[in-house]
């Protein structure tokens, strides 16, 4: 039996991959490493092009709608920095407003907190007294640990020995958080400067892109990696663009809702409640938290009263908002955008309820298109919708 070129040239393929993977996972342990080496070297570029992808959002609307006649290589030249500096106040100020709304009144509260402290501690006190008093055994136990006699030659000679060998241990730790601040700080400049090149240069970086793709991989496959890459990129703008439309939808209902209720601290709970939002589904809570421990320094029972009109309203946005405007925004239907949270919460837990929404509606998209085309080949035209049991066309 005799194999054509292509066949051999397949087969040859599918060796080399198969010992590739063998060797793998043999040596794993030094691949995870050299994958985690690579990765420390390139975070810095990989952090620069997240805080491009977000600062280009705000950016092309300015470029798109605020000045969208401003055209010719001389408007070019100054449209472009003036959009950047732009896009970078907004979203300086964004953060502003979040960090000037809620530190001060965190700080204060927390003031108030340490106020309170001794009054409480006297109340305890006083409530152990009535205790002892009412109850004479407990007198007798405090009695017993107060005969204890405590080995204080042992107890100090613990504590030379712990200052002469935790001394160094305690001087390594300070250099080692000192100089991981240090690179943190250089890495984010790293960032920051390489974030601005790219918005600085993304047309001339797309169009390079595509002559490398174009350059070493054949027609067709480079045709549908760039479409991929195009879907990939919409998919995620909108993603995020959604999510700031649900966070200041979310934030706006408890700021309005609290206010007419009499709540305190309506305008910073409301705020910080929009901000950590961001983060799908379970952000919102971090700010319920938050904003509880707050009004129970006020008043107990409205405490109480938040926590149950939070539930409501996370009922109202985790089941009707949130699907609605961050499925329509990547064309998601609101089942499968509950699935990609779920699902990359349980594998990769913040970093992957952020990632796999567009994700999971870049796949749900090629695979619809794949579907379509099979049926299209197969059948002659794509086959009609069934219809549901209301008389309404079944959701893709």
């Amino acid at each position: 039996m005799e194999f054509s070129r292509g066949k051999i040239r397949q087969i040859r393929h599918l060796m080399v991959l198969a010992a590739l993977l063998v060797l793998a996972i043999i040596y794993s342990q030094e691949v995870l490493r050299g994958a985690a080496f690579l990765v420390g070297i390139v975070s810095p570029f990989l952090v620069g092009g997240v805080m491009a992808f977000v600062l280009n959002i705000p950016m092309r609307l300015y470029e798109e709608r605020l000045f969208a006649r401003w055209k010719g290589k001389s408007a070019a030249k100054v449209k472009r920095p003036l959009c950047l500096v732009l896009s970078l106040i907004t979203v300086a100020l964004v953060i502003a407003i979040v960090i000037g709304t809620v530190v001060p009144q965190v700080a204060s509260t927390a003031t108030e907190v340490g106020k309170k402290i001794p009054a409480f501690l006297e109340d305890v006190t006083e409530e152990l007294d009535l205790l002892t008093r009412k109850y004479p055994v407990l007198k007798d136990q405090v009695e017993k640990l107060e005969q204890l006699e405590l080995n204080w030659d042992s107890m100090i000679n613990s504590i030379i020995d712990f200052l002469k060998n935790g001394a160094g241990d305690m001087l390594n730790s300070t250099v080692s958080v000192a100089s991981g601040i240090i690179s943190g700080i250089v890495n984010g400049v790293i960032s920051f400067i390489f974030a601005l090149y790219i918005l600085a240069q993304k047309e001339s970086l797309e169009d390079q892109g595509r002559r490398v793709v174009s350059a070493y991989l054949p027609e067709r496959v480079g045709r549908k990696i760039l479409e991929i890459c195009s879907l990939l990129y919409r998919n995620f703008s909108s993603f995020v663009s959604g999510q700031c439309l649900e966070a200041v939808i979310l934030g706006t209902l408890f700021v309005i809702s609290m206010s007419i209720f009499g709540m305190p601290y309506a305008l910073m709970i409301g705020v910080l409640i929009a901000f950590m939002s961001l983060i799908p589904i379970v952000g919102s809570f971090i700010g319920c938290i938050v904003g509880t421990f707050l009004i129970l320094i006020e008043d107990p029972v409205m405490a109480l009263w938040f926590l149950i009109w939070f539930l409501v309203l996370q009922q109202l946005e985790g089941n009707l908002i949130y699907p609605r405007v961050v499925g329509n925004s990547v064309g998601l239907p609101p089942i499968w955008v509950l699935t990609a949270v779920s699902v990359g919460g349980s594998l990769f837990g913040v970093t992957g309820m952020l990632l796999f929404i567009p994700l999971m509606s870049t796949c749900y998209a090629l695979f619809k298109e794949s579907v379509n085309n099979r049926n299209l080949k197969r059948h002659g035209a794509a086959l009609p919708r069934t219809a549901a049991p209301s008389g309404k066309t079944a959701p893709d």
